[in-house]
């Protein structure tokens, strides 16, 4: 398995990274899979969950798995895409097999790649390969032997594919009482009903999303497995309003929590409490971090909280699905200005570093017990006051080395400001 997944049904299969499956069937974009240590279950999981162990085809950009001859050549022959343009796919007649597609003179042909009983590669039987990706480089430099260049893999992505397995009827969704509303949309608490289960459910306009980008932010939600990180369970893409459903952490906001949440529940949130939850958001943006993933609005808003002071990441890469290009400085009053980092809100030069700086100012959140960072002070004073070197002053009964930390957030230069591979070592070390 490449990633822990959660069964949402009976029929699924639970498993955690590293798992060692037997691939059973394959069932569309999903595979039948049984345990072969431990529990020695069986279910479904989402076939990109796993790879073969002898080949890592998914590393290749000419890769595109389980896609079918015809949304083959949908893909091939779209725009984005010339002659020369070409993917390997798994054969739909032999699943131990796969075809090459390849767009030449505005058409598309298909050539299967077969196995010899040694498990050889070949598409002629005059040569065979140890490896698909030998085969594949082989016809690349080698075109006569096919008939067809095979210059560029194919533009347009597998992920637009990979949508399906979570799709769900609208139906199966009742709102219960909505939590809140933020720059995306509205967030509701809502019942899964063939589940059983009470949900998180965020509202989309589909007018307000580029499709493209939507099915590509929801691909990255899905391929983001990590405690610490809100999990993906399904969504409703056809129809409006758009649902993205997850997992429902039940305190609700870090914002909120601080503000009265922690009060009403008789919870007096210490600085040992604070630092441990701080700890746990930086683990999380270690793993975006890892992978390059810009969050672009860490805030307390978008941080949730659940049982035993537990907090997960939401809201990760969202801003990257809205037409509208929200953190234009000069629509100030759609750029969290307090948050973000002045190259990026002057700039546009959104990056890690960027999201190490809003780190600082939600740690500032959380000392300050929900205090709103430069309170009194509109966005433009905002950024005058950063552009001459002010920081946010150490906020009462707050320890001066976390204080430190934030500082070490708030380097006026990108490169200057620690990873949060080191804040997370820091904060766990100090609690």
């Amino acid at each position: 398995a490449l990633f822990d997944f959660e069964a949402r049904s009976d029929a699924e299969l639970t498993v955690k990274e590293g798992d060692k499956l037997s691939v059973l069937e394959k069932r569309g974009d999903y595979v039948l899979a049984k345990k072969l240590t431990g529990s020695l279950e069986s279910g479904l999981l989402p076939a990109n969950y796993v790879a073969l162990l002898q080949d890592e085809f998914a590393k290749h950009k000419w890769y595109y798995g389980n896609i079918n001859r015809v949304k083959a050549e949908k893909l091939l022959l779209a725009s984005q895409n010339k002659d020369g343009s070409f993917l390997v796919r798994i054969s739909e007649s032999h699943s131990d097999e796969y075809t090459i597609s390849a767009r030449s003179e505005g058409k598309v042909f298909h050539f299967r790649i077969q196995r010899s009983s040694i498990g050889a590669y070949f598409v002629s039987d005059r040569i065979s390969f140890a490896t698909l990706g030998e085969l594949i480089s082989y016809y690349q430099r080698n075109n006569r032997s096919l008939g067809v260049l095979l210059e560029e893999p194919c533009a347009q992505q597998r992920e637009l594919f990979d949508m399906e397995p979570w799709e769900r009827p609208r139906e199966e969704f009742r709102l219960l009482r909505k939590l809140g509303e933020g720059h995306f949309g509205e967030v509701w608490e809502a019942l899964w009903s063939t589940e059983n289960r009470r949900v998180a459910i965020k509202t989309l306009k589909q007018e307000d999303t580029k499709q493209d980008e939507f099915v590509k932010e929801v691909q990255a939600l899905k391929s983001l497995h990590h405690p610490k990180l809100i999990q993906l369970l399904a969504m409703c893409s056809r129809g409006e309003p758009v649902y993205i459903v997850t997992e429902l952490m039940t305190k609700g906001s870090l914002k909120a929590y601080l503000a009265c949440g922690s009060a009403a529940e008789g919870q007096v949130l210490t600085s040992a409490h604070l630092i441990y939850m701080g700890s746990q958001i930086a683990e999380g943006m270690a793993y975006l971090e890892d992978r390059n993933i810009v969050h672009r609005d860490l805030a307390a808003r978008n941080i949730l909280v659940g049982e035993d002071l537990v907090c997960k990441v939401a809201d990760f890469g969202l801003a990257r699905i809205i037409k509208d290009s929200v953190y234009t400085a000069s629509r100030n009053t759609k750029i969290p200005v307090r948050w973000t980092a002045p190259e990026a809100a002057i700039h546009q030069r959104f990056s890690v570093k960027s999201d190490v700086w809003s780190f600082g100012v939600l740690l500032y959140e959380m000392m300050s017990r929900g205090k709103m960072p430069y309170e009194g002070k509109n966005n433009k004073e905002v950024l005058d006051l950063l552009a001459s070197g002010f920081r946010l002053p150490c906020p009462t009964r707050c320890p001066q080395n976390i204080y430190r930390m934030m500082m070490g957030c708030w380097a006026a230069e990108p490169s200057k400001r620690p990873s949060f591979h080191a804040l997370h070592s820091q904060l766990d070390a100090i609690y």
